[in-house]
């Protein structure tokens, strides 16, 4: 196919010199120039011909480009509009532009891109995603409509978060959220020389499965759960009574259930019991 390849370091380079771009750190300009990791992300999403795949910040169209000679229909939204020019010229002449829809935007208040949330058809997310706006995308995405399957390169850090166990510092709001709709079906770690620039942090691929019957939280539920883990260190009961007291007791009694003390803090409850308070709380939104 025409347009973007796999870059190397040194034609990345030279690239941003041509079109006078400097990377721009504060929207998390780190351009993918390994190949394999390319193809580590088709493979691990399962990309064929005729899936609909949402990109995040498609920079200089490396992944882009892959996804397009897949076969696949690609909903792509870039912040940068140096890049989403270059995009768009790079691609002009291809036989895939019908299949590349470019929307220029912020992802998080577009966190599907030029993808119709009102659509529910059935879609995949592959991305880079820039680090700095990982956990608010992410929660923007768990809202629904959710995707089959997402292969997201993340700072480790983040991954490890959405990744935590109950009982643990890292287990928060976010692992719940994730954790209620999707497993996490593996990791791959990406060195930072995989990067150009080379980053300040280490990344990996997570790879996500929807759940079969996943669990969306509502606003409601989703405000409750992250304002009781910012006070992690503090049992949960008293919160969940002065804010619930209508399910409190109910509640409680299904923790105990799963093994849960009475005096548990936040981090100590696992994810069906977050999910046992959605399910008694959304008859009442």
């Amino acid at each position: 196919m025409n347009g973007p390849e796999i870059l190397t370091p040194s034609a990345t380079r030279a690239l941003l010199e041509r079109l006078d771009h400097r990377p721009r750190k504060q929207l998390g300009q780190n351009f993918l120039v390994d190949g394999n990791i390319v193809r580590k992300s088709l493979e691990l999403g399962r990309v064929a011909s005729g899936d609909r795949v949402v990109e995040i910040g498609p920079g200089l169209g490396t992944l882009t480009s892959a996804l397009l000679a897949s076969g696949a229909e690609v909903f792509a939204i870039e912040r940068d509009p140096t890049l989403a020019a270059h995009l768009r010229d790079a691609l002009a002449k291809s036989l895939t532009t019908d299949r590349l829809h470019l929307l220029e935007g912020d992802a998080v208040e577009h966190p599907l891109g030029p993808l119709a949330a009102a659509d529910d058809r059935s879609f995949k997310i592959v991305a880079n995603l820039p680090y700095a706006i990982s956990s608010p995308w992410m929660e923007s995405i768990l809202t629904g409509p959710l995707p089959e399957r997402m292969v997201l390169m993340l700072q480790l850090e983040a991954a490890q978060r959405y990744n935590a166990q109950p009982g643990t510092k890292s287990f928060g709001a976010i692992s719940v959220f994730l954790q209620a709709a999707y497993r996490i079906a593996g990791t791959h770690r990406v060195s930072r020389s995989c990067f150009h620039p080379v980053p300040d942090v280490d990344s990996t691929l997570l790879h996500l499965e929807r759940l079969p019957r996943p669990v969306a939280f509502s606003d409601t539920t989703r405000g409750l759960v992250r304002g009781w883990f910012q006070h992690r260190r503090k049992q949960l009961a008293p919160q969940v009574r002065r804010a619930c007291p209508q399910i409190v007791d109910t509640w409680m009694d299904r923790l105990a259930t799963l093994g849960v003390s009475p005096s548990a803090r936040p981090e100590d409850v696992p994810v069906p019991g977050w999910t046992e308070l959605e399910r008694l709380l959304a008859p009442t939104d």
